[in-house]
């Protein structure tokens, strides 16, 4: 009777172990749904007429995909990769993603929260070693919301030097360090390419890997995402161009190793379209973490943009009604990113209540307004909304 009652006391203290100890909660990436075929689809009219009119004369050069839920609405490319060969772009090219590429260090972030390695409110100092004392009230979720006051790289002195200068992660961070803050943590917000970069040295300090072989290894490969990686000079990215003096221009010195976790992933049409339906599918993330994502951050404070109500600031993402900036508009929210850096321009955004996807990017850094243009006439036309004709200013 003895041994029994030992034996039931060790078996109700294991239970209450296993019942109290930490669990893993971010859901495993699971098998996408399988691909739609590579072909081109143009079922939507409006967006059609559009790109026939700007693809021939080159007034848009990219590719365009809409989808609503798993079935490509739209898919075509218009325009060249390589003007000198005379290369076309192909509906699988491979486009520099610029600052697109946030949300994935941000997802890196947050599935290491939903694993228990690290919380968003870990101190920066944490994770950096030396530390500057200016740093000590930063905490990782600062970093992810655009509110650390760490200076970007471009409102420091020497950027046009650095701009074309090679880094190393170890530089990038001792450079930072260098700078006292703009602004106390949390009280302001100011698009910070700098701090993202922190935020993947972080993730490499966690993790014990190279941010893009952790996000490789952690996402991309398990969702199938093999057009996707690290733009590091030998990934068959398109050129980008920008419209000179001379008409399109090469714009070949990317130099992305000083943004490395802020802007320095390529990508295709439908590797994108994968990881929008994995990431707000709940397929990456534990809802809390996701919902930390989406929701905003800047301090209530934060003033209107351009005269319109501003976007919220999500964690590498931001939220809008954009259809706001079109004409005629629509009010629906869209959670999106755009990203420009040597010759690319693009723009990926969801539609939640319908899990529209529209994903546009221009290899010619000059087509700000044609990829916002189209992007809100593809999220108007796959929503059943008038079709927008104009940008409103």
């Amino acid at each position: 009777m003895a041994v029994l009652a030992v034996l039931f006391v060790l078996a109700a203290g294991l239970m209450a172990w296993a019942s109290v100890r930490p669990q893993p909660a971010s859901p495993e990436p699971e098998p996408a749904p399988p691909r739609p075929p590579l072909v081109v689809v143009e079922t939507l009219p409006g967006l059609t007429a559009q790109l026939d009119r700007w693809g021939g004369p080159g007034q848009f050069t990219g590719g365009v995909l809409v989808a609503r839920g798993d079935e490509v609405l739209f898919r075509q490319v218009y325009g060249y990769a390589d003007r000198n060969l005379m290369r076309p772009l192909a509906l699988n090219s491979r486009f520099r993603l610029a600052s697109v590429s946030k949300q994935f260090t941000a997802a890196a972030i947050l599935r290491l929260q939903d694993e228990g390695v690290l919380s968003v409110q870990d101190p920066l100092c944490k994770w950096i070693q030396p530390c500057p004392a200016a740093w000590a009230p930063i905490r990782l979720h600062h970093l992810l919301s655009h509110t650390s006051g760490v200076p970007d790289l471009m409102a420091r002195p020497g950027w046009g030097v650095r701009r074309v200068t090679p880094a190393t992660v170890a530089e990038l961070t001792a450079e930072s360090a260098r700078y006292g803050l703009q602004f106390p943590p949390g009280t302001k917000v100011r698009y910070d390419n700098a701090g993202y970069n922190l935020l993947g040295a972080v993730v490499e300090k966690a993790t014990g890997q190279p941010l893009h072989a952790w996000l490789k290894d952690a996402f991309f490969d398990r969702l199938g995402m093999a057009d996707t990686g690290y733009d590091d000079g030998a990934s068959d990215v398109v050129m980008g161009y920008a419209n000179l003096a001379g008409g399109p221009t090469e714009q070949p010195d990317a130099n992305v190793s000083i943004i490395f976790a802020a802007g320095a992933l390529y990508s295709t049409l439908d590797d994108l379209l994968v990881w929008e339906r994995a990431l707000h599918g709940g397929r990456l993330l534990t809802p809390r973490s996701y919902a930390m994502m989406i929701a905003d951050h800047a301090p209530e404070d934060t003033p209107p943009e351009g005269g319109r109500p501003r976007r919220d600031w999500g964690y590498g993402l931001f939220s809008n009604s954009l259809g706001r900036r079109v004409s005629p508009d629509f009010l629906d929210r869209q959670i999106y990113h755009t990203g420009s850096w040597s010759g690319f321009r693009n723009m990926v955004t969801w539609q939640p209540d319908a899990e529209v996807t529209v994903i546009v990017l221009s290899n010619n850094y000059h087509s700000r307004d044609a990829v916002f243009l189209l992007s809100q006439q593809g999220m108007a036309e796959a929503l059943g909304r008038s079709f927008p004709t104009a940008m409103t200013r």
